[in-house]
């Protein structure tokens, strides 16, 4: 059974009613007290107050302050006046039912609209921060889109320069092959009239200089240098030899590798010059893009920009027309990377270390980064044991690197874990 108090003090004004209720030795908390326009209810078990109120408050804008023993009500009235009593008196129980009831079923829809009102509120909320992210991401599309506008602009730019160039190039081409068709026939021309003058020149010589008893030797001496001043001889051949400077390599005499570096030099010599694609299936590409070298420079360009996907295109045109050039594969691995197809990753990884033999200082770069982008793709796949033998490996090739040094001491943290774990 609660037990009601009763004692409590009240006091008011035209606008409000303050009541001072005692709950000493009591903890009493929020959730104790419920109130409505014309009901007051506090229940702190053992002890319970209810008031039927003298008339309607404000139950939005009342407090209710807890401290030292007592719970300190402020309510303000819905309409100025002065009350006769607190609570409603001479009410028999069916109106004090009622009332009650009818507390407690406003105090049931005011929770109910409260949480719709919130409810809106937080939809409201979604759809601003939903707006937001949309605003966000249309802003990184179109940034994204202004630098793929401008580097088609650049490229398009330097492709017309290159045919400009190749146009003015033959335009240069075909005026002198004009002047020489038209200066051509004028050196024949010309030379026909030497042979006529000489020619005349001869028989005047003749009917004129006749030689005399005396001194014949001086005519045939005359004709003779006439003779060779007209028909030069023919120029002697003859064999220019040229020597090259021999090839200074960077490695010291007593550890280097001469025999390999040639090698490699060959190697790379061969593959500059192997096409591997049939011509026929592309002729419908323009110049320069038949030149692996272009395409390889076009998808480092994409790269930098972060167009992975147009960045592989171009190196698979590449691969498609050479496939003999380590660096395509080296450069393809790191875009599938950014991709996450770890698999094509390893598959591209793995061919660049097999064309980048025999291993030479002048390979060493492209050999790190090939061990290190295969390690980075097994450990993305979680296989830490085949990431680590790469970074080691990596690690022989550039002892002083000391990210590579730091990243392969991570990968034995990981697997050490791995194995406590298990």
């Amino acid at each position: 059974m609660p037990v009601w108090l009763r004692e409590y003090s009240w006091r008011q004004t035209g606008a409000a009613v303050y009541l001072s209720l005692p709950v000493r030795g009591v903890r009493v908390t929020p959730a104790n007290i419920f109130c409505t326009e014309q009901y007051l209810k506090v229940s702190i078990p053992p002890f319970l107050f209810e008031a039927i109120l003298y008339a309607p408050i404000d139950d939005t804008n009342s407090t209710a302050k807890i401290g030292n023993g007592n719970v300190f009500f402020t309510l303000y009235k819905k309409e100025v006046g002065m009350w006769d009593s607190l609570t409603l008196a001479n009410a028999n129980k069916e109106k004090l039912q009622y009332l009650r009831e009818n507390a407690v079923l406003k105090a049931h829809e005011k929770a109910k609209e409260e949480t719709e009102a919130k409810k809106v509120t937080k939809q409201e909320h979604k759809k601003y921060a939903l707006e937001a992210t949309m605003k966000l991401e249309e802003a990184e599309r179109k940034r994204i889109e202004d630098l793929k506008e401008k580097e088609r602009q650049k490229v398009t730019k330097e492709l017309e320069l290159w045919k400009k160039q190749q146009e003015d190039a033959e335009k240069q081409k075909r005026v002198q092959k004009e002047l020489h068709q038209e200066v051509e026939p004028l050196k024949v021309k010309k030379k026909e009239q030497m042979n006529k003058t000489s020619i005349l020149n001869e028989g005047t010589s003749e009917t004129r200089l006749k030689p005399t008893k005396g001194c014949p030797s001086s005519y045939n001496m005359f004709s003779e240098n006439l003779k060779e001043e007209q028909l030069p001889a023919p120029r002697s051949a003859a064999t220019i030899k040229i020597n090259f400077t021999s090839r200074v390599f960077p490695t010291a005499l007593r550890e280097s590798r001469v025999a390999e570096e040639e090698e490699w030099l060959r190697k790379q010599a061969e593959a500059r010059r192997t096409v591997s694609a049939d011509l026929s299936e592309l002729e419908d590409l323009k110049e320069e893009e038949k030149n692996p070298d272009w395409l390889k420079d076009k998808g480092n360009k994409m790269f930098a920009t972060g167009n992975y996907l147009a960045a592989v295109n171009a190196y698979n045109l590449a691969v498609r027309l050479n496939n003999k050039l380590p660096l395509l594969y080296l450069n393809r691995a790191a875009c599938h990377l950014k991709l996450r197809n770890l698999h094509k990753a390893i598959e591209d990884s793995s061919k660049a270390l097999e064309l980048l033999t025999p291993p030479v200082p002048d390979n060493e770069n492209a050999r790190v980064k090939a061990y290190v982008r295969r390690g980075t793709a097994f450990c993305q796949l979680e296989l830490y044991t085949e990431g680590l033998q790469d970074y080691e490996a990596a690690l022989k090739i550039d002892p002083k690197n000391k990210t590579i040094e730091k990243d392969a001491e991570k990968i034995r943290h990981l697997i050490q874990g791995t194995t406590q774990d298990s």
